[in-house]
């Protein structure tokens, strides 16, 4: 009887620490299957052309390097058309937060375009940098430029939108090549009143218009 004791006493000392040894490996394999599972995304994120497909990289890098100047195309259409600059004037409008992620998307995707695709074929972080900002550049532009378009000057009191009115009317003289340098001066000047405390224009918009009113038109 005593024997059996002893062995009853050992089993319930021994119970528990099966019982734990389980549980840690159970604990174990589930912390690795969760690596897995973080390693399967990152992995995944990784560009399917691999170094040693330097056509598919290629295609890959010249479609990006075309969506891009397509969005620079698109937005440039903006800068030179001031009519259509201040039909839409969300597009400058910098308070706004799709207006202020487009224009910080095109920097980072300016600032990542390379010189030509060949610069990025043997830099795979690089082209994944490039192809991410360019993306991100498409998406913002479309948000900036869908929401513009829903609402115009609406934001806008009447008072400012007559002054928009306005200023691009005295713009469309101040860029007309028969008038007088003295009148696409005064135009100019009068516009520039008028948009005041309104509209911020961007760089290329008023060194496009100044051409105009020095009379280097086309």
């Amino acid at each position: 009887m005593g024997l059996i004791f002893r062995l009853v006493e050992l089993l319930l000392v021994l119970v528990p620490v099966v019982g734990a040894v389980i549980a840690v490996r159970g604990m174990i394999s589930s912390a690795r299957g969760r690596t897995d599972d973080v390693r399967g995304p990152i992995q995944e994120s990784i560009p399917a052309s691999e170094p040693g497909d330097p056509a598919a990289r290629w295609r890959t890098i010249t479609r990006a390097l075309d969506e891009h100047r397509r969005t620079d195309e698109r937005w440039l259409s903006y800068e030179l058309d001031v009519t259509k600059l201040l039909d839409f004037p969300l597009m400058t409008d910098m308070r706004d937060p799709l207006t202020t992620r487009f224009h910080g998307a095109k920097f980072r995707a300016d600032l990542l375009r390379p010189t030509k695709a060949e610069d990025l074929l043997d830099d795979r972080e690089g082209t994944r940098d490039y192809l991410d900002a360019v993306q991100e550049y498409v998406t913002a532009f479309n948000a900036a430029e869908a929401e513009a378009i829903r609402r115009r000057r609406n934001d806008f009191s009447q008072t400012d939108q007559q002054r928009l009115a306005r200023a691009q009317s005295l713009l469309r003289v101040a860029s007309d090549a028969s008038a007088t340098a003295q009148e696409r001066g005064r135009a100019y000047a009068l516009a520039g009143k008028e948009l005041d405390g309104l509209i911020v224009l961007p760089d290329n918009t008023r060194a496009a218009i100044e051409r105009g009113v020095a009379g280097e038109l086309d």
